[in-house]
């Protein structure tokens, strides 16, 4: 198992995830892309000492982005929602 923090990044403020930290108990967190439910679990388990009854995750792809004739693309992002 990696550690708790690798496996989480930051996290992921906004004015809907306020409200679900108030309303529905949720909280959110960016997540690295690779890790997997069970990970991300454990990770805030042990961070925080606190028992996670459900895990959701979003894995959102990057853009493509052009500039000029150049293509380039965005990094592709994972969050992390979870009732604690």
């Amino acid at each position: 198992m990696k550690a708790p923090h690798e496996v989480i990044k930051a996290p992921l403020i906004s004015e809907k995830g306020t409200a679900l930290t108030e309303t529905a108990n949720q909280v959110l967190f960016k997540v690295r892309p690779s890790a997997n439910k069970i990970e991300v679990k454990q990770a805030v388990e042990q961070m925080f000492k606190v028992k996670v009854e459900q895990v959701r995750m979003a894995r959102y792809l990057g853009k493509v982005r052009r500039i000029g004739r150049s293509m380039g693309r965005r990094p592709d992002k994972i969050d992390f929602f979870g009732a604690v």
